[in-house]
């Protein structure tokens, strides 16, 4: 089942139970897949990997919006923006603890013979690759530093 028939079987069940953050959240992703298909030319269907990469430019988005509104003690604002968070990463993979990102991490360096902060960009663009979707692109650059600079 496709990212899109997902979230429109999310949509009818949020629409019966009446769920208005659910059924905004749902009409956020439904609205940038069908934005990223028309992007792409002819109407053409996402791949997993973009559906993915979709889903957390949404997560981030509103976790971002979130981060602004309670510094500047908007918590009215930044609650809603939190719950449509938690309805979007629904749709996301399993995401990876720090310590099993950590992990991921460490072998990368030791494959590549990574020794300094020089290397920074070729670890990143491995493990980015790698935990696709399973892990927060921010997490995974304070990881890499923290093992590059030590």
């Amino acid at each position: 089942m496709s990212l899109q028939e997902k979230v429109m079987t999310e949509m009818k069940a949020a629409m019966k139970a009446k769920n208005t953050v659910a059924l905004e959240s749902l009409r956020a992703i439904k609205s940038a897949i069908l934005l990223a298909q028309t992007d792409k030319g002819g109407g053409g269907e996402l791949s997993e990997d973009d559906e993915v990469k979709l889903v957390q430019k949404l997560v981030k988005q509103r976790k971002d919006s979130a981060t602004i509104f309670m510094e500047q003690g908007r918590t009215d604002l930044a609650e809603p923006e939190l719950a449509q968070v938690a309805v979007i990463e629904q749709f996301l993979p399993e995401q990876l603890t720090e310590e099993e990102i950590e992990k991921v991490v460490v072998q990368t360096i030791d494959s590549i013979g990574a020794s300094g902060m020089r290397d920074m960009g070729k670890v990143m663009g491995m493990v980015s690759k790698e935990l696709a979707g399973q892990a927060d692109g921010k997490t995974i650059s304070s990881i890499v530093k923290a093992k590059l600079s030590s």
